[in-house]
């Protein structure tokens, strides 16, 4: 009799046990199952709100461009060689201000991307969703240079003319570019920069959604929600 009172506890935790491994392996295949189509649509979408506000974050903080080699902007092409003679000939801090000014410029300026991104994923269809999910590395930013690039310039280009003027990097580089033509038999170069600082600000911004498209695709540990990380198992398995 005592023995069968003893069993009676031991039996009724076996089974709660047995139970809650039942409910735990239930959870767990429905976490890594295939995701519903809402689940992929707001999982997608979830992603890259967080890719793109923390690219327009970064690059909009104090040395986000400048500090950053990846999408540092430096001198035109055509007028490098200009920089080279400026440098020759003792005016290296004047071209050391127009490269900082320029970064500073597309720093003002990366700010207003996040807006423009965020109403790009709201137009979204599940159609896109789903090609971007299961599409290249960088469906999502191919998808945004396709939606967006017009918008941002626009919206970037009055503010960069504004901050180029505010620290001084219309007149660094006017005084650059005056300089330089003044040297005899050189080829004269444009003294306007707006059209390529805005330009190079956008090809930044794309460079770190890139990136952080990349880290979510690759990383387990960016998949920072329990969507995310059952959107991406999804993507994992069926991935091209």
């Amino acid at each position: 009799m005592k023995k069968t009172l003893l069993l009676i506890p031991i039996l009724f935790v076996l089974f709660c046990s047995c139970d809650t491994l039942n409910q735990v392996a239930q959870n767990t295949v429905q976490q890594t199952g295939n995701p519903t189509t809402l689940d992929i649509n707001n999982g997608l979408k979830q992603a890259l709100e967080l890719a793109t506000g923390k690219s327009s974050d970064q690059l909009s903080a104090v040395n986000g461009f400048f500090g950053n080699a990846a999408v540092k902007i430096l001198f035109p092409p055509e007028a490098q060689k200009a920089e080279k003679t400026l440098r020759s000939i003792g005016l290296g801090k004047l071209a050391d201000n127009v490269i900082l000014s320029l970064n500073r410029a597309a720093e003002d300026a990366a700010v207003q991307a996040k807006p423009i991104f965020v109403s790009a994923i709201k137009q979204m269809t599940l159609t896109d969703v789903t090609n971007i999910l299961l599409g290249k590395q960088d469906a999502a930013t191919e998808y945004f240079k396709r939606t967006t690039t017009l918008q941002l310039s626009a919206k970037f280009k009055p503010v960069i003319q504004t901050s180029l003027n505010k620290v001084g990097a219309t007149k660094y580089y006017t005084d650059a570019a005056s300089a330089y033509n003044k040297v005899p038999f050189v080829s004269k170069i444009n003294p306007d920069i707006t059209d390529y600082v805005t330009q190079k600000a956008i090809d930044g911004l794309f460079v770190e959604i890139a990136k952080e498209e990349l880290n979510i695709r690759q990383n387990l540990g960016a998949r920072t929600t329990p969507l995310l990380q059952k959107v991406f198992g999804y993507y994992d398995r069926n991935k091209k």
